[in-house]
């Protein structure tokens, strides 16, 4: 079964298509979008994993049905999300002359997408792209709204546009190739969108725990249509990031200190489930969230099996001051997105996130220091 949704922007007066399904990419849907562009070649830009296992059958496939395509790869890994990589990208474009008649494929995880995207919204000052994620990360999550980027040392994410693809093509058949850890790296983001929006779809996500993490591709495909329905009506409203975005943002300005203290020994999905609970622990010691939902938090996160530990020390004071550099901190304080409950968090006057009182924030952080982090998914 396929399933398509799209993504309006009525500033922009602009719509593109979000299609998933298994086996996606063999059918002749994404070959028709692609000559609908009407460009002269494709580049495929991706890393050498996702080459191996799917770019290089694809760029056949595209060159089979006459489609001119070429294949720029680099390393996997955050180090790669870089200045450099983009450089090294936009080299080799410039090396086969490619011009504004060329559109850019992102094929890979976020790294890829958000990469791939960042490069098509800059050469030539601005070349098509369409993006197929495929990791369960990127297929909720990077691949949606239109955000591209690359890390600095300051922080992940620091340099970028916000550029929207004229499509996004998700093949659930891509994720067969991945580990067990990587699903449930997506899942962190997937149960992120149900905590600040959708409690009966937190419901069904609960329910169905087991059969998603075996890779129930029919589960899966209804689980990854929720998450974009979800994220794509947040980017309708608000695609700048001037408000409502910000709730995507939830458990993310925990998350990306923690991925920048460890160097990235934790992967992204990990420290988001970390950064949810530690912003939902945060969110009860402000006065605003139960212990019950709380509770119910961890029991999901848990439920999932994410692993919450780290075996080197994290110290509080540095988490901080990484904090402090995060997109939506204002004058070098960091905001944080509250839940006022599962599914409803707070809006504060339409900026939908908040300074954090520093007795609460630092008790926050020394918790999930010493006691959160030390534990194998038991809050």
């Amino acid at each position: 079964m396929t399933r398509q949704l799209s993504i309006t922007l009525p500033s922009k007066s602009y719509t593109y298509p979000i299609v998933i399904g298994e086996g996606l990419l063999q059918t002749d849907q994404l070959i028709k979008h692609l000559l609908s562009l009407k460009v002269s070649q494709y580049a495929i830009i991706t890393d050498t994993t996702v080459e191996t296992l799917h770019a290089k059958i694809l760029a056949m496939h595209l060159n089979n049905h006459k489609l001119k395509t070429i294949l720029i790869s680099f390393p996997p890994g955050e180090d790669h999300k870089s200045r450099a990589t983009k450089e090294f990208c936009e080299d080799k474009l410039l090396g086969i002359g490619a011009g504004r008649d060329t559109c850019i494929i992102g094929m890979g995880g976020g790294i890829v997408t958000d990469l791939a995207g960042f490069v098509a919204s800059t050469y030539c000052r601005g070349v098509p792209s369409v993006m197929i994620p495929t990791s369960l990360l990127a297929m909720v999550d990077a691949s949606i709204g239109g955000k591209t980027g690359l890390n600095v040392p300051q922080g992940k994410n620091l340099i970028g546009t916000i550029t929207q693809p004229t499509a996004v093509f998700i093949d659930t058949a891509t994720l067969t190739t991945l580990p067990l850890a990587e699903i449930k790296n997506g899942m962190a983001e997937i149960i992120k969108h149900g905590l600040i929006a959708d409690k009966t779809y937190l419901d069904f996500l609960k329910a169905n725990a087991k059969k998603l993490l075996n890779l129930d591709l029919q589960l899966m495909e209804e689980a990854i249509y929720g998450s974009v329905v979800i994220k794509g009506k947040i980017v309708e409203e608000d695609e700048a990031e001037k408000g409502k975005r910000r709730l995507l943002n939830f458990g993310h300005t925990v998350a990306h200190a923690v991925e920048i203290a460890t160097e990235h020994d934790i992967p992204h999905g990990r420290a988001v489930a970390i950064g949810v609970i530690t912003e939902s622990y945060l969110a009860m010691k402000m006065g605003h969230l139960q212990l019950s939902d709380f509770n119910a938090i961890c029991d999901i996160i848990d439920l999932y099996q994410i692993d919450l530990t780290w075996q080197g020390t994290l110290k509080p004071g540095h988490l901080l001051d990484i904090m402090r550099m995060d997109k939506k901190s204002l004058r070098q304080t960091p905001r944080f997105v509250i839940l006022n409950e599962i599914g409803k968090p707070l809006e504060f006057d339409g900026q939908y996130c908040t300074v954090a009182e520093e007795k609460s924030l630092h008790q926050a952080i020394e918790w999930m220091c010493s006691h959160l982090m030390i534990k194998n998914g038991v809050c």
